[in-house]
């Protein structure tokens, strides 16, 4: 297996897609899959049919990056756009890339995706990993519905994002653009494919229990008491501060987690909207009679968390890799600002000469030694493709 890593700053996103592809595919031997990551002030139709023209039938998945992407050259961002490719070549490796807009409900898109999937592949077996992007608000229901289909086969992946939160994030394969919606990419492979998962924040002595929530996403009650007046006592807010929009970017260094059944791995649940009942809206799906915790880090450690996550997959993988998918939530990037080009530097270092992607997401997905598959916010979800 190979890996490739390339990217354009054009004002053209045809020429954008033309030329990143074809550095990407540079003397790699049968291309199985491109992954793109591109700005939402592209016409990414266009992006697609410059890639396209050099990709021929290679599968492509992707979405839109909030605000740029990572690659070994450094932060790549531009007011005229930017698109980044990750290419992997490996003749003994099958991709099945498919992807739908929203069906009937979000499960059932994600059982019909699966399925075409499959069908790509000519195979009806499940496949060794499978890679997932959806939009933001019902990520679990589409994965509960791929794992209809395939069970509990291991995941990675990331949520579209844009720049500002206001939905004007794409997901994209190589014949399809839209929205709302899911796209997979299947692996079938014997070569090894590693997620290391993390959010690395620290837990504070602060947690409750849920007592209530409306829907999946609104969490009501902690310990009985409004969810908005709990947090804002945990981390040392007023709550006037965390009204609307304002306890998004409040809560970055201070979330809530919550942990997965074996405690190996803490979920982080970011707070996206605090409403005028003290409710809070978050990123990810809650259950009533579940702990949650307030979570702690600082900006440095943000900074540095990339480096010591791939550190820790470098470990696990214990054999040669030839190129990194690195899944960045793109609220991290928000507070990191203009340190962004330190997390490049550091990744770098931690790297050496093995290509790799980060894109920055609106939910991340992976999964821990002995764990189910999970999805949180603000986390990093870091993968490895072994030779």
């Amino acid at each position: 297996m190979k890996a490739n890593v390339a990217w354009s700053t054009s004002e053209d996103a045809y020429l954008a897609g033309k030329t990143s592809a074809k550095k990407a595919v540079l003397d790699l031997i049968q291309t199985k899959v491109a992954f793109i990551f591109s700005s939402v002030k592209y016409n990414q139709q266009k992006l697609l049919d410059g890639a396209k023209e050099v990709l021929g039938t290679a599968p492509i998945i992707g979405c839109t990056s909030s605000g740029g992407i990572l690659v070994p050259d450094g932060f790549i961002t531009s007011n005229n756009g930017f698109a980044g490719i990750l290419a992997i070549g490996d003749p003994d490796t099958a991709v099945g890339v498919a992807g739908s807009e929203k069906l009937t409900t979000a499960r059932e898109t994600g059982r019909q995706v699966a399925i075409e999937a499959m069908n790509k592949v000519g195979t009806t077996f499940s496949p060794a990993y499978f890679f997932m992007i959806a939009n933001p608000g019902e990520e679990e229901e589409y994965a509960k519905g791929i794992q209809d289909i395939i069970g509990d086969v291991p995941m990675f992946g990331g949520s579209a994002a844009d720049d500002d939160l206001t939905g004007k994030w794409k997901i994209f394969t190589s014949d399809k653009v839209f929205s709302e919606g899911v796209a997979v990419a299947f692996f079938y492979t014997n070569k090894k494919i590693v997620n290391e998962y993390t959010g690395k924040y620290h837990e504070t002595v602060n947690s409750g229990v849920i007592t209530k929530i409306k829907g999946r996403r609104n969490l009501q009650e902690i310990d009985g008491i409004p969810a908005m007046k709990k947090y804002a006592e945990w981390a040392g807010f007023k709550t006037r501060e965390l009204m609307g929009d304002k306890i998004l970017t409040a809560s970055v260094l201070k979330p809530l987690g919550v942990k997965t059944p074996t405690g190996n791995i803490t979920l982080i649940r970011h707070p996206m909207y605090g409403n005028s009942d003290y409710s809070i809206n978050l990123g990810n799906d809650l259950s009533v009679n579940t702990a949650v915790v307030q979570m702690q880090t600082s900006v440095d450690e943000l900074v540095k968390a990339p480096k010591l996550t791939l550190r820790n997959l470098k470990a696990k993988a214990e054999k040669e890799i030839a190129g990194y998918l690195i899944i960045h939530c793109g609220g991290r990037k928000m507070a990191i600002g203009d340190r962004i080009d330190e997390v490049a530097k550091l990744l770098k270092e931690e790297a050496g000469e093995v290509p790799f992607i980060v894109p920055f997401t609106f939910g991340e997905y992976g999964r821990g030694e002995h764990e189910a598959n999970n999805m949180g916010g603000l986390m990093l979800s870091e993968t490895a493709f072994c030779k």
